[in-house]
């Protein structure tokens, strides 16, 4: 029946500064961007190596998404890494912290979480 994930559409509040992060700082792909004049709004189509994974949307005053405490709905987005503490590396110099390293407790790999500029949790998962 399902195949896989198609893609993972994001609102953003701040289009610039969100454009940024997921294409400078994690170092995704612009595949198609367009403005949407009727809607106000931009629309980013982001790949990782290649595979198209991200709608990066802007809305005029979207409402801020509940975080904390946790709500229904989707918890984060994970993403999986070769070396936690590289990209930890990367992350710290553009000012951006993550949590304490932990160890899943039932695969016993490694992982973190960070946030994205609308505090979206984002988890690295160390294979």
């Amino acid at each position: 029946m399902l195949k896989r994930i198609h893609h993972i559409a994001i609102i953003c509040s701040d289009y610039q500064k969100s454009k940024y992060f997921y294409t400078e700082i994690l170092g995704m792909q612009i595949i198609k961007e367009v403005y949407r004049k009727e809607r106000q709004s931009y629309k980013l189509d982001l790949a990782l190596n290649e595979v198209y994974v991200i709608e990066l949307f802007s809305f005029p005053n979207p409402p801020v998404r509940v975080s904390r405490p946790e709500a229904c709905g989707m918890r984060h987005l994970a993403f999986e890494v070769s070396s936690l503490e590289t990209v930890i590396k990367r992350l710290e110099t553009y000012n951006i912290k993550t949590e304490p390293i932990r160890i899943d407790e039932f695969t016993q790999k490694s992982f973190t979480f960070f946030e994205d500029p609308d505090k979206l949790p984002i988890e690295l998962y160390e294979i």
